[in-house]
């Protein structure tokens, strides 16, 4: 249940974009149809849709007010509006061996080398509420940090579990497979985040081109995105190939599969590419702030190719990445900092970096 919290002032979302933009059709599915046997399996037919033809989808009727979630945006908004010396005194230690927890300050990459135009995101993640990590936060998260656990926990109860109950049954698996391997109370390293996209100037938007960030995939099972109107988010649809925006829905969450389920399927889920573009011009006034969850496995998990599941076999989908060169497939521990520290390399996206090997048998790329 909700606790009691602190004041806050109300949060105002930005007005919709006017432009006529190319959206994703986008699959919907709805939580309030999974209390019956009959209803989950319905939506996991669904879902299995969703995560193979289009990789982002919708979720509705996840049993948390709207009126919670506005809270958090403005823990995020309040937590941005403090001096930039505050902010830097919560500085990830080890951001360059991808340690991510803490503030993560803008202007690590040069996004265009002539002009030397740095990145303005700025990011502040929140581990888990267990024993395994240490919550040290600036007064504004502190003294929320009760509501904030309380609103991490709710997502994991009310959105994550049921996600993963649902993947089981598409993939003829006992309903709690997934599950066992993602209890909120084991080390994994989960957060959530506020996510700030500062704005550019008109001359820096044109330097930049058409993307601020480009296209990428997430390195653990599920990436939980809260409306955010402020047109952004693009994908690469998985059956035709082309980017699409990503229209905020109301009372909506936006959810992408990532590495870790594709890598437990070999590839039957797919990984969703996804980038970050320069807005269009009526939004291009206004900073994006991002209030995002993402879940992963337990740590000691070993990313090897479920062999349990009838569906896999049957559909042939027996070796992941790792496996198919003879490579042993990393647990998850190893798995996310050898992504994390990759992605947080200081410096500009030469060919030889886009291209690194972060692990036996796993070249990256980045995805224009």
């Amino acid at each position: 249940m909700p606790v009691p919290t602190p004041q806050l002032g109300s949060y105002k979302y930005v007005q919709e974009t006017k432009a006529d933009l190319d959206w994703a059709d986008l699959i919907t599915i709805d939580l309030s149809l999974y209390s019956t046997p009959e209803g989950r399996k319905q939506l996991a037919r669904t879902l299995i849709t969703a995560v193979r033809e289009k990789g982002f989808f919708y979720v509705n009727n996840f049993n948390i007010s709207q009126e919670r979630v506005d809270r958090q945006f403005a823990i995020g908004r309040d937590f941005y509006e403090l001096p930039l010396g505050e902010k830097q005194n919560y500085t990830v230690d080890g951001l360059d061996q991808g340690k991510f927890n803490g503030y993560v300050p803008a202007g690590r990459r040069i996004l265009e080398e002539k002009s030397g135009l740095r990145d303005q995101v700025e990011i502040y993640n929140i581990p888990k509420f267990t024993e395994h990590f240490e919550h040290k936060h600036p007064k504004i998260i502190d003294d929320r940090l009760a509501e904030i656990k309380e609103f991490a926990k709710s997502l994991h109860a009310e959105v994550l579990d049921p996600l993963h109950v649902l993947l089981a049954i598409a993939l003829e698996l006992p309903e709690d497979y997934f599950t066992s391997r993602h209890k909120y109370e084991v080390k994994s390293e989960d957060h959530l985040r506020y996510m700030k996209y500062n704005k550019y100037t008109p001359e820096e938007y044109a330097k930049l081109g058409e993307l601020i960030v480009r296209g990428h995939t997430d390195l653990g099972s599920w990436t939980l995105l809260f409306r955010q109107p402020v047109a952004g988010l693009q994908i690469k649809d998985h059956s035709s190939g082309e980017w699409k925006w990503v229209k905020p829905q109301d009372a909506t969450l936006t959810v992408n599969t990532c590495d870790a389920l594709s890598l437990l399927t070999a590839n039957y889920v797919k990984s969703t590419i996804h980038r970050v573009a320069v807005p269009p011009k009526d939004q291009q006034h206004v900073d994006r702030l991002g209030l995002l969850y993402f879940s992963r496995p337990y740590n000691d998990v070993r990313l090897s190719t479920i062999t349990e599941s009838p569906v896999l076999q049957r559909e042939g989908f027996t070796q992941n990445r790792f496996e198919a060169t003879g490579n042993p497939a990393p647990t998850m521990d190893e798995w996310t900092f050898a992504k994390q520290k990759w992605q947080r390399t200081k410096g500009y996206a030469s060919a030889e970096y886009e291209n690194a090997q972060i692990l036996p048998g796993w070249n990256e790329r980045k995805y224009t």
